[in-house]
């Protein structure tokens, strides 16, 4: 099984990833937390509103303090599912799921009062949308710091 299929099953369930590269603990410690953050934060319920168009209703009922730490663990749970399973191994390549991270929290911060061409997002779409800038910032940065690492270390 390669690294991006242990990363798609990460994305399907914080901890997935880890079962299959049998780090066993990681994956019941992941998918523990997976669950007690999605109940705490309602996630589920708002999930379905969102994707019946009830925006404000999915706002009301997220839990905002238990929602924010929902995208750190996620991204981190598919990184280290995709480092574990030997995943591109340079020093930065971390850096395209840690800007995910944060985007996807400034997103859900954002999330119950951030209209995107006038249409209310809410806690699931809005965080979504930011994780492609996420992405690409993440993957801007680490082309420009591994250019540096190997003009720095690799020409001397």
């Amino acid at each position: 099984m390669n690294p991006k299929e242990r990363l798609l099953w990460s994305i399907a369930l914080p901890g997935f990833g880890q079962f299959l590269n049998k780090k066993y603990l990681k994956g019941i410690v992941f998918v523990f937390l997976e669950f007690l953050v999605n109940v705490q934060a309602n996630f589920n319920e708002i999930i379905i509103l969102s994707f019946q168009g009830d925006i404000e209703n999915a706002i009301s009922k997220a839990d905002y303090q238990w929602l924010m730490f929902y995208p750190c663990l996620y991204f981190f749970a598919m990184w280290d599912a995709y480092k574990d399973s030997g995943g591109e191994q340079d020093c930065f390549s971390f850096l395209p799921f840690v800007f995910s991270a944060y985007f996807v929290t400034v997103g859900c911060i954002y999330s119950s009062k951030f209209k995107l061409f006038g249409v209310l997002l809410g806690p699931v779409w809005l965080p979504i949308i930011s994780v492609i800038p996420g992405v690409m910032v993440g993957l801007l940065l680490r082309g420009i710091f591994f250019k540096i690492y190997l003009l720095k270390y690799k020409n001397v």
